[in-house]
């Protein structure tokens, strides 16, 4: 029997030696997702008949062929926002409850041509715009650690998959956090990319003010970097584009990184950190120490920086998206829906023309280091139903959790979040790892020293 918890590059391995058959890993993951998947409400489309079509296609290939796809045989999840066309794709919402989408999106045919079994879509909150995945049409994304909170958002069906056993990898989306901020609520790896890294095509453009990209959750740095492989790239017309990396990303675990110079932020005006989150900071901070690098306190705030803008183009986005009966939102959105409203699109450009150009100030000012460490939430996985108290007044309480996350998506800096430890309440704890431009092989090679020094693959929850 295959262990729930195998590292994806390792239950390849087992597949291309032949150890294991690929309807072997579709069926025991399908069985694992019928059996867990009522109490952690991960999936919200469940697609056994493609997954094992994936994986009888798989076993008609030579190992030869096989070697050559970065995925052979691993069982994975697309978040419900992704369009795939013969499967419903509902973002989340009660108004797109059974659509399909036009067209597959290049991100969905990239990780099936890498050779991946496909179990289903994963949950998020309706168009992903919450940092809890609870509200819309999906069942609340339940914490493994425990069902009384979050997995996050607006990935938590992934992270919550993932961090259950349920597959090793998953693809989230991240336009403020929602990569990011699943993974450090259930303990797992998280990485936004650089902007322009990974395309959005055929259903994104200059959207979202190009806040919005794609990312891996997985338990493992390598994982996450193997992942990320099999999505990178853009296509000709893309509006942003990353430069290529110079070798694959998952190369980049073996690197040992000497004598680096890391600024640290952990403070920000939008909301305070907690005592268990700063202290687990100072502690991840020493070990990096002992390694030889160098940390600098810096009192930028990129967050009070850019909040104002973000707040603008996000709700300007939600109310250009083509919702055929508002009164069915869930209120939080249907808030948000109605003040994006009364944005003028003079007023929108100008956020977008604000971001970027504080964006610019925020990333010169950091040129001088090597990357940032930060935390990724302000404090630990909330209680499902509790975020935010009151939908009407809710923005501050959402900024002030996702303080130091969203503020990435603005500069497309890449930022990764590990584990670091769990508070007294056996919640996880998380550390972020902001790169320069385009550098997520700097990121990437710091977070598995960081995961060598204090590992954490063999912690699962006790689901």
């Amino acid at each position: 029997m295959l262990d729930p918890f195998i590292e994806a590059w390792e239950l390849r391995e087992l597949v291309l030696k032949k150890e294991v058959r690929p309807r072997e890993v579709a069926e025991f993951f399908l069985a694992r997702v019928e059996q867990l998947n009522p109490k952690l409400g991960a999936f919200i489309t469940i697609t056994a008949d493609r997954a094992l079509a994936d994986a009888a296609r798989l076993e008609k290939m030579s190992t030869s062929d096989g070697v050559k796809l970065p995925l052979f045989g691993v069982a994975y999840s697309l978040k419900d926002l992704l369009w795939t066309k013969d499967i419903r794709t509902t973002f989340g919402s009660k108004n797109y409850e059974n659509w399909h989408a036009p067209a597959d999106a290049e991100l969905a045919v990239r990780l099936a041509n890498a050779g991946g079994v496909l179990l289903g879509k994963t949950s998020t909150p309706e168009f992903g715009l919450r940092p809890t995945t609870e509200g819309g049409l999906c069942p609340p994304a339940r914490n493994p650690w425990n069902l009384e909170h979050t997995a996050g958002g607006s990935s938590g069906g992934s992270a919550s998959a993932v961090a259950a056993g349920l597959h090793p990898v998953a693809q989230g989306s991240d336009g403020g956090g929602s990569v990011r901020i699943p993974a450090a609520c259930c303990g797992l790896v998280g990485i936004k990319p650089s902007r322009g890294r990974i395309t959005r095509a055929p259903s994104e453009g200059e959207s979202w003010g190009g806040l919005s990209t794609t990312g891996p959750i997985a338990r493992t740095v390598r994982d996450a970097a193997l992942m990320l492989d099999a999505m990178a790239g853009m296509l000709p017309g893309d509006p942003y584009a990353a430069r290529p990396p110079t070798r694959p990303f998952v190369e980049e675990v073996a690197a040992h990184p000497k004598n680096l110079r890391l600024a640290v932020i952990n403070r920000s005006a939008l909301g305070t950190v907690d005592a268990e989150t700063l202290t687990a900071l100072e502690s991840a901070c020493g070990v990096l120490r002992e390694m030889g690098h160098s940390i600098e306190p810096v009192t930028l705030d990129p967050g009070a920086m850019l909040g104002k803008f973000a707040r603008v183009i996000v709700g300007a986005s939600v109310s250009a998206l083509n919702i055929p009966n508002p009164g069915l939102l869930d209120p939080v959105v249907r808030g948000s829906y109605e003040w994006g409203a009364k944005i003028s699109a003079a007023d929108y450009i100008r956020a977008v023309t604000g971001m970027h150009n504080t964006s610019r100030e925020i990333i010169h000012a950091l040129m001088p280091y090597d990357a940032v460490l930060a935390p990724t939430l302000t404090r630990p996985a909330v209680r499902i139903g509790s975020l935010p108290s009151n939908p009407a007044t809710g923005a501050d309480e959402i900024y002030s959790w996702i303080a130091f996350t969203f503020p990435f998506n603005s500069t497309g800096q890449p930022a990764i979040s590990i584990p670091n430890g769990f508070s007294q309440a056996g919640l996880p704890l998380a550390l972020q790892i902001v790169g320069r431009p385009g550098d997520e092989a700097g990121i990437i090679a710091l977070a598995a020293e960081f995961e060598r020094a204090r590992p954490w693959k063999d912690r699962h929850p006790a689901i």
